[in-house]
């Protein structure tokens, strides 16, 4: 029902991390590691339908990668088409990739230059927020059920495998 509001939406879009071992090559340490979280991880963008299913999880990537960097280079936007609309939190700052597609990216909105918010972006914040909740929820049973729980080991290839991801990001 919250998503009555959001016609076209094919995907809730959001990005999640988890521990991997620390890499003993400096440039790896330095591309995994996530100021967020405040140790090396590996990071996914994960997709779900208005329905809760599960519809798009991306390699990894090093924790230092960008949510827009990884939503550019993940293939994701492959599978968008004119018309269709994604939505994530404000962090995604992606809008432009979208319209190139025809499509829109559904955000709560901005402050920008207000001191406070309208009752109209209240209430939008809201709405968005309890559409928004399903990826949260999804993404807690992944790591709730332990598919992706743990500090994953890195074998050398993962190794040079992401520091040339990593690098071609930046």
């Amino acid at each position: 029902r919250c998503f009555k509001k959001f016609p076209n939406v094919i995907g809730i879009i959001d990005c999640t991390e988890g521990a991997i071992e620390k890499p003993s090559l400096a440039k790896a340490q330095a591309q995994t590691y996530s100021t967020y979280k405040s140790k090396n991880t590996w990071k996914k963008l994960i997709s779900i339908t208005p329905g809760g299913t599960v519809s798009f999880v991306s390699k990894s990537y090093g924790g230092r990668a960008s949510d827009r960097y990884i939503t550019e280079t993940s293939g994701i936007l492959d599978h968008i088409d004119n018309g269709d609309n994604l939505m994530a939190d404000k962090g995604f700052n992606i809008s432009d990739l979208l319209v190139s597609k025809g499509s829109r990216l559904i955000i709560p909105p901005f402050l920008k230059d207000k001191i406070r918010f309208s009752r109209r972006d209240c209430k939008r914040t809201s709405d968005v927020a309890k559409a928004r909740i399903h990826v949260e929820r999804a993404i807690a049973r992944i790591k709730d059920f332990r598919i992706l729980a743990g500090a994953i080991p890195i074998t050398f290839k993962d190794l040079l495998d992401d520091i040339f991801i990593i690098c071609c990001a930046i």
